[in-house]
């Protein structure tokens, strides 16, 4: 059964900082190929930085390597949040995952959290001075 993530206006979902520590490959309509690096991934999406941006409304399908395996989703490309000379960060919104890959990218996300959460030396949780 495929899952179809739903975004929240109210909440937005939690964001797992990669940094382009994770490679990732884009197919896009007409089997246009790309490489990229996941900068930020969530439940319903992401950041890619690519080399050539792909238009806005673009429909990709997506793969990528987690601990907990291989996920692979249909996004569709949203338009591009900042170009460089050499490349491009441009966010993605996940239309369609199956569930297994969903369970998967719940599981990676999950342990992201938590090791960002319980690891005292994260740059996204400081101490607050006074403390």
């Amino acid at each position: 059964m495929t899952h179809f993530p739903l975004s929240n206006a109210q909440q937005r979902s939690p964001r797992v900082r990669l940094n382009g520590s994770v490679a990732a490959a884009v197919m896009a309509e007409g089997g246009h190929k790309a490489r990229a690096k996941l900068q930020f991934i969530s439940i319903t999406g992401g950041l890619l930085q690519l080399t050539h941006e792909l238009s806005a409304g673009d429909f990709v399908e997506i793969a990528f390597h987690t601990r907990s395996g291989a996920i692979r989703g249909m996004a569709e490309m949203l338009q591009p949040a900042r170009k460089y000379q050499s490349a491009c960060m441009q966010p993605f919104r996940f239309i369609a995952l199956d569930d297994d890959d969903h369970r998967k990218l719940r599981m990676a996300l999950d342990c992201a959290l938590d090791r960002s959460f319980l690891d005292p030396v994260s740059e996204e949780l400081q101490t607050p001075s006074g403390f």
